[in-house]
C-alpha cells in the first residue's frame, strides 16, 4: 500500500494519495496557496489533482463567510451523465456507430426546438445546447468489462447493452459568468451575504441547470442518430459551489474537478484509452470534504503533448485505442493533447481512494466509441 493515505500537508490541507499516486509539485503548490486564502477553512486534493490556471483541478475547498467563484472556474456545472442504452454490446461495431453518428458539432436543428423548450426555458446560450465542446469533454459508448458488486448496480443497468457516458458542462454560458465576475471583483471572493454573492449564486444555479440540460440533449441527440432508446442512470456535476456543513461547520464547499460523495453512485472515467469505474462512495468522506476524484487527471501540460508523442505515434494511430475502440477527433492537435499517455493511470486513482476508505468499485467499463469533434474544436 505504500505511503499513508490521506496525507496531511498542513493543518487544513489534505491530499488523497499514496506512494503510487503521481502528482506534480506545481499542483501541490497551487493547493497550498489556495489553502491560505482569507476565510478558507479546509482544502482537499484528490488523487487526480493537477495544476490549473492559478488554481488546481481535482480538489475541494471549504470556506466560511466568503466564497470564491474563481475556484469553480469557467465551466460551472461540468459533470458526468451515464445512460443505459438498448444497443446490444455483442453487436457493437465502432466504425459503423461512428458513421451513423456523423458530425454532431453543429447546433441542434429546428426539429429539436420543442424538446429544448420542454427541458429549459429560452436562454441566450441556447444555440450551444446539445454540443459537447472542446478540451477534455467527450461522449463515449462503453461496454461492461467487470462487475464487482452486481447487487449494487443501478436500477435499469444492463450489462448486455452499451452504456453512454457524457462529459460536458455549461459551454460559453459559464465562461461569460466567470469573466464578468473577475472583471468586476478580481479573485478576492465575495462576502456571503452581499448582493454580489446573491447575484453570482443565481447565475451559478442557472448554469447548473443549463449544464444538466446540455448533457441530456447530447445523449438524446446521439441516441436518436443510432435509432436507439436510453435511460439516464445518473448525472453528477463536478464543478460547482454548495452551501453545506462539513465536520459540524457550515460554509461554502467549492468543487473544481471533484465528484460529490453524497449523491449516490458515481462514474469516474479514465483517459479515452482507459477504463472507467462505477463506484459507491463511503458513508463518511469528511476527510476528503465529501468529494472524490473526477477522472484520471492530466499528467502532461497540453502544450507539451505533441512534442512528447508525435515522433512515436501518428494522429491516426491515437484514434484507435489498445481496447480496439475508436476516437472520433478530427482536430489533430486535440488528438495529441487528449492522448491516453497524457493522463494518469485510472487504476492508481481508484486505488488511492480505496486505500483512503472513500469508495467501493461496483463495475468497470471500457470504451467502444469516443466522440470529441468532427472538426477543429472551437471550445
Amino acid at each position: 500500500m505504500g505511503t499513508q493515505t490521506p496525507q496531511y500537508l498542513s493543518e487544513n490541507t489534505v491530499l488523497i494519495a499514496d506512494s503510487h499516486t503521481w502528482i506534480e509539485g506545481n499542483a501541490i503548490q497551487q493547493l497550498q496557496t489556495t489553502s491560505r486564502l482569507p476565510q478558507m477553512r479546509r482544502v482537499a486534493g484528490m488523487p487526480d489533482l493537477h495544476a490549473g490556471r492559478g488554481y488546481p483541478v481535482g480538489a475541494a475547498f471549504f470556506s466560511s463567510g466568503r466564497f470564491y467563484p474563481a475556484l469553480i472556474g469557467n465551466d460551472i456545472g461540468c459533470g458526468m451523465a451515464l445512460w443505459q442504452t438498448d444497443l446490444a454490446a455483442h453487436k457493437a461495431k465502432p466504425a459503423k456507430l461512428a458513421k451513423q453518428l456523423g458530425n454532431i458539432d453543429a447546433p441542434l436543428d429546428e426539429s429539436w426546438q420543442p424538446r429544448i423548450r420542454e427541458i429549459l426555458p429560452p436562454h441566450p446560450f441556447q444555440v450551444a445546447l446539445g454540443t459537447i465542446g472542446g478540451g477534455n469533454h467527450f461522449a463515449e459508448l462503453q461496454t461492461v468489462d467487470t462487475v464487482y458488486r452486481p447487487e449494487r448496480l443501478p436500477e435499469n443497468f444492463n450489462a448486455a447493452y452499451l452504456q453512454l457516458l457524457v462529459h460536458s458542462g455549461s459551454r460559453g454560458f459559464g465562461q461569460q459568468i466567470l469573466r464578468r465576475h473577475v472583471e468586476a471583483h478580481g479573485h478576492s471572493g465575495l462576502p456571503e451575504n452581499s448582493p454580489e454573492a446573491a447575484a453570482y449564486l443565481a447565475e451559478h444555479q442557472n448554469a447548473l441547470a443549463f449544464a444538466r440540460a446540455n448533457r441530456q440533449l447530447i445523449a438524446e441527440r446521439m441516441l436518436a442518430l443510432w435509432g436507439a432508446q436510453g435511460r439516464r442512470l445518473l448525472d453528477v456535476h463536478h464543478n460547482f459551489l454548495q452551501h453545506t456543513a462539513v465536520g459540524g461547520e457550515t460554509g461554502w464547499l467549492h468543487r473544481k474537478g471533484a465528484t460529490p460523495s453524497d449523491c449516490g453512485l458515481v462514474l469516474i472515467p479514465g483517459s479515452r484509452g482507459d477504463y472507467s469505474y462505477l463506484v459507491e462512495p463511503a458513508a463518511d468522506c469528511t476527510v476528503a470534504l465529501n468529494s472524490l476524484a473526477h477522472g484520471a487527471g492530466r499528467k502532461w501540460q497540453r502544450s507539451e503533448c505533441k512534442g512528447r508523442l508525435s515522433h512515436k505515434y501518428s494522429a491516426d494511430s491515437l484514434r484507435r485505442t489498445a481496447f480496439g475502440s475508436l476516437v472520433v477527433c478530427a482536430d489533430k492537435a486535440l488528438v495529441y493533447e487528449e492522448a491516453p499517455q497524457a493522463y494518469k493511470n485510472i487504476d492508481s486513482i481508484i486505488a488511492a481512494m480505496q486505500h483512503a476508505g472513500l469508495i467501493e468499485p461496483i463495475a468497470r467499463l471500457k470504451p467502444v466509441l469516443t466522440y470529441k469533434t468532427s472538426g477543429v474544436c472551437g471550445g
